[in-house]
């Protein structure tokens, strides 16, 4: 019987050079897994692999040399762990996210529960090629967001509270754009240098600012065989519900306008940045 690679693909069977061999990628959202589910990889790792599993540069878990005649008994010893297979192919894959604001004395945003939410939202979802979120919880960029064809950045909107403010100049010091002066008593801030990352926000002992949470998104990232920045259109996006927005707009676009093969970026350079601007700004806008 003829063997469907295709849709041992889409579910997460990617082939070897080894005949009827396989390295099966799992489901690992925003880079987390339980000791439970670590447990039962390495156990399968053991029982059907070859005692290892590979750590992708995207936080992924690949467990390889899987056998062809024991993919249904994998997926079924996985599924006791509670361990999904991941996909590969034209659709999203696994969100992929840093710490955040849970662990990190830099994060801005709660990265995991945006990572787990926009999973359930889109994971899998069929588009012309494959499709990358990246989240990363501040302007420290560990995860690299703009390699991700939709990235986003936690980031703070900041403003001065000057009645609590004992003018220190600590948050001057911390503002890594010159963004921060202090004269005569009182914080000026240039938005046009401030990057949201939220560093004075952090390191005033006085709680002498107001932040809003937010996000920085960029579109049209790649890495690999063409390495693009995606970029920002929108500066800052100060509510979660039009981050959906913007996000449900970007996936739309490429789902309509992209070719087979294609990613985000080279729909958007063949489209017209106009058009694509002009999608994610109405998303925005539309209350």
């Amino acid at each position: 019987m003829a063997v469907d690679y295709a849709t041992l693909k889409k579910g997460g069977f990617m082939r070897q050079k080894q005949k009827n061999n396989f390295s099966l990628r799992l489901r690992t959202v925003g880079g987390h897994m339980s000791a439970e589910q670590l447990a039962k990889v390495a156990e399968v790792a053991e029982k059907y692999g070859e005692g290892y599993v590979h750590l992708t540069s995207r936080q992924g878990v690949e467990i390889p040399f899987i056998k062809l005649d024991q993919i249904e008994e994998v997926k079924n010893a996985l599924a006791e762990g509670d361990v999904v297979p991941g996909v590969c192919g034209p659709r999203v894959r696994t969100v992929t996210a840093c710490q955040g604001a849970a662990i990190c004395q830099s994060g801005c945003i709660d990265t995991y529960t945006l990572a787990k939410e926009l999973d359930e939202r889109y994971f899998g979802y069929e588009l012309p090629h494959k499709f990358k979120f990246g989240i990363t919880g501040c302007q420290n960029n560990c995860l690299k967001a703009e390699e991700n064809d939709v990235g986003i950045k936690g980031g703070m909107q900041v403003a001065w509270v000057e009645d609590k403010c004992i003018q220190c100049g600590v948050c001057v010091k911390a503002c890594r754009n010159e963004a921060i002066t202090l004269e005569d008593g009182k914080i000026s801030i240039n938005t046009g240098k401030c990057n949201y990352c939220g560093r004075c926000v952090k390191s005033c002992p006085v709680d002498a600012y107001d932040a809003q949470p937010g996000y920085i998104v960029s579109f049209g990232g790649t890495f690999g065989n063409h390495i693009s920045k995606g970029e920002t259109i929108i500066p800052f996006i100060e509510s979660h519900e039009k981050l959906l927005k913007v996000c449900d707009a970007a996936l739309k676009f490429f789902e309509q306008n992209g070719k087979a093969g294609e990613r985000l970026k080279f729909t958007i350079d063949r489209t017209g940045k106009e058009a694509f601007e002009k999608a994610i700004k109405e998303a925005y806008e539309n209350e």
